[in-house]
Formats: structure tokens, sequence, C-alpha cells
């Protein structure tokens, strides 16, 4: 999985997992373009990393706050215009938004978490797309999370993004299909970030008492969960994962290590995809009467 003269986007990369895969990219040979809001984080990453540069590596940072329109086109004109070509983007970056019953939120920050998770990943895509088609390869890895596959009460904004982003991701991988470029989601699992620590901040009477327990359980224990979501990344920017699309892949449950010998198989298939369950699935036979 080597991703030596690939170039590649990772937005959110000052913290938790956009860290991780920046760093893991870094070591397996990729030119980096990383984006966040912190400027000092950022810079602070780029003296990181450049004590380990190998040969014909590149890096380049851009502070950016994906809540603004226009910060999508200004990141993929600066990433085009640093590295002429872009291999990967992985959208990572997400907020939490708003904890509590969708009738108690603040609305604007409903919607702001709606830009920041659904509408800028989307246009960084409707973006960096021409540029990949005219290369006439590419990778996108769009980062999923809780109640993108099941009701996450208490955290409405952030799971219709993500379930929003999933369809997105497969509807993408349709739209590109004849142009080598693959488009894949992840479920990350729960790992030790600061999402977490505003969910513990807020509590059984506002995130649920199912979340808080679930969060108090796995934060300890739980740095290997963000190393092997990492691993996925780096699986599907690799040249590994070549044909694989349009999926939605856990990086805790699924054995998605052997996914490059099972592609034809997921080509014909609507294995590790969304869709609705009707009677028949759970073994009734509902008739008209």
């Amino acid at each position: 999985m080597n991703l030596r003269n690939r170039t590649c986007i990772i937005t959110g990369a000052t913290r938790g997992l956009g860290r991780q895969i920046a760093e893991t990219f870094w070591r397996e040979g990729a030119s980096l373009f990383l984006t966040g809001r912190g400027a000092t984080s950022l810079d602070s990453l780029a003296e990181s990393l450049q004590t380990s540069r190998q040969s014909g590596q590149k890096l380049a940072v851009f502070p950016s706050d994906l809540s603004m329109p226009a910060t999508a086109a200004a990141v993929i004109s600066e990433a085009v215009g640093e590295f002429e070509t872009v291999t990967a983007l992985v959208n990572n970056a997400a907020i939490l938004g708003p904890i509590g019953p969708l009738w108690e939120n603040d609305l604007e920050r409903w919607e702001e978490t709606i830009r920041v998770d659904l509408l800028a990943p989307a246009a960084l895509c409707a973006l960096v797309i021409p540029v990949m088609q005219r290369q006439g390869y590419g990778k996108i890895v769009n980062l999923s999370g809780g109640g993108a596959t099941s009701p996450r009460p208490y955290f409405s904004a952030y799971s219709t993004a993500k379930v929003g982003l999933v369809r997105l991701t497969e509807l993408l991988a349709h739209e590109t299909r004849n142009m080598h470029i693959d488009i894949n989601c992840i479920a990350p699992g729960i790992m030790p970030t600061a999402m977490l620590q505003e969910i513990k901040a807020a509590g059984p009477e506002r995130a649920g008492n199912t979340e808080f327990l679930n969060v108090q359980r796995q934060v300890e224990g739980s740095a290997e969960v963000i190393e092997r979501a990492a691993r996925l990344a780096q699986f599907l920017v690799s040249a590994d994962s070549d044909g694989i699309s349009g999926r939605l892949i856990s990086a805790v449950w699924d054995p998605w290590e052997g996914l490059a010998h099972r592609r034809d198989l997921l080509s014909e298939t609507d294995i590790y995809t969304l869709r609705r369950i009707v009677p028949r699935d759970r073994g009734f036979d509902w008739e008209a009467r």
C-alpha cells in the first residue's frame, strides 16, 4: 500500500484521525496538502512531518474554514496550483454540532454542521472530480460516522449529514464509473478524539444514556481504532483498492484487508451499501389484502 508519487488533500488534518491519516500517508511516501482551521497547528504538524521527509515528497498547508462556502474552491485551486495533480482527496473535517433533541437545538449551529459535514465535502468532490477526470485517475475517501447506518438520537445534525455523505458517495461512484475514479466512505469507529470529550461534557441528560455509556466504555484502549481507520484510508487511496468504489466500509468490523481479492464480487453486489429493508428480508410475505 505504498503511496509514493501520490498527492493527497486531507481536510481537518491537525488533530485526531486527520492527523493520524496525515502521518500514515507521509510515512508511506505521499505528498500532502493539509487543511485545517488553525494555522499554528498546521505549521506545527508540517514541521513535525518534515523531519522524516523522503526524496521527492512535497508538503503544503492551507488554513481554511469549511463552514464558509468559498473555501472548497480555494482549497482545490491552491492544491492544484501547488502540485499540478491531485491523486486523492480525504474528506475528514467535521464538527459534532448541537447535542440534544432537535427542537432544543440551536438551528444556526444545526445548519453549520450540515455545511461543514455534508455541503463542504460535496463541493470538494464536485471541484476535484474534473481534475481527476483529466488525469484519468483519482481516489476520494469520505469519513462517515455514528448515525449513518442507524438512528442516533440527540445528534440529528451530525447523523443527517453523515448519512447524506454515505449516499453521496454511492451515487458519485455511479456517476464516475468510467473515469477510473474510486470513491468510498469509511466508518472509523469510536475514537479518542475531541468529539468524545464533547459528548462527555454534554452528559447523559443531553447525549442520552446509551450514547454516554458507550463513550465511557470506549475511551479507554481505543487508540488502536484510530490507527486502523488510518490504515483503511491508506488502502483506499492506494493502487491496491483500484476498482473498489461506492462502499461504506467499517474500519473496525469489516475484513477490508482482503477486499482487493473480492473487488469483482463487490462490483456485482450491494455489499457495504445502504439499502431499505422490506418484509421479505425478514422472512415475511406481506401481500395486499
